[in-house]
């Protein structure tokens, strides 16, 4: 399966940055929050390219859902995706499952960067079981946006881990996985949005 044929691009090719953002485990590259991102970071200047694991295009062509992908599967989707990138500066990340693979092949492609949106620390209820070992060695500069009552990992869970000093953290007040706040939380699910592009345009500059 050639998953570059249904890849999505936003923003100019001769952007100084190409961002590949991989999708989470139960939604594709089209989805709102994947569209939103893709869109406002390509208005910041990067180039974005969005891609599909197999196991989802392969529900998009059934109709019917698949699970994801086994891990070696995922890891080898995100390889081919780096290779077939054209670009001198490269980062690489995505959604939740999206960043957590390309977490794991880092450092062995060489990434520029690293970007998590909503890593997923542990299953949700069960922070004992962390899911941070590769990340206490990390060595391609990471961020990591990531709201503070994930319940995939929440602030104050997070803090506790001993993750590598390559790893810094952009955390959106009152944020759940996708970063929407509570109403009463005096945020909006777009400020949010907005403080995470930031964060990434800064996290870009820094790199280069």
């Amino acid at each position: 399966m050639d998953i570059t044929k249904s890849i999505i691009e936003n923003g100019n090719n001769t952007a100084s940055h190409t961002i590949i953002l991989a999708h989470g485990a139960g939604a594709d590259k089209e989805h709102p929050f994947m569209a939103a991102f893709a869109e406002k970071l390509a208005r910041r200047g990067f180039r974005v390219i969005r891609f599909d694991f197999p196991y989802m295009i392969k529900a998009r062509d059934s109709g019917k859902r698949h699970p994801p992908d086994r891990q070696v599967v995922l890891i080898e989707a995100w390889q081919t995706m780096v290779e077939w990138v054209s670009a001198e500066k490269v980062i690489i990340g995505g959604k939740s499952l999206g960043g957590r693979i390309a977490s794991l092949v880092a450092d062995k492609m060489s990434a520029q960067g690293l970007v998590c949106l909503g890593y997923p620390f542990h299953a949700p209820g069960k922070p004992e079981k962390p899911r941070t070992e590769h990340l206490a060695t990390l060595a391609t500069p990471t961020l990591i946006c990531q709201g503070t009552r994930d319940p995939f990992g929440r602030q104050d869970e997070v803090e506790t881990y001993k993750l590598s000093n390559t790893i810094k953290f952009q955390w959106l007040d009152d944020g759940e996985h996708s970063f929407k706040p509570r109403k009463n939380s005096g945020k909006t699910e777009e400020q949010n949005f907005d403080t995470a592009v930031d964060a990434i345009k800064k996290f870009s500059i820094a790199l280069s």
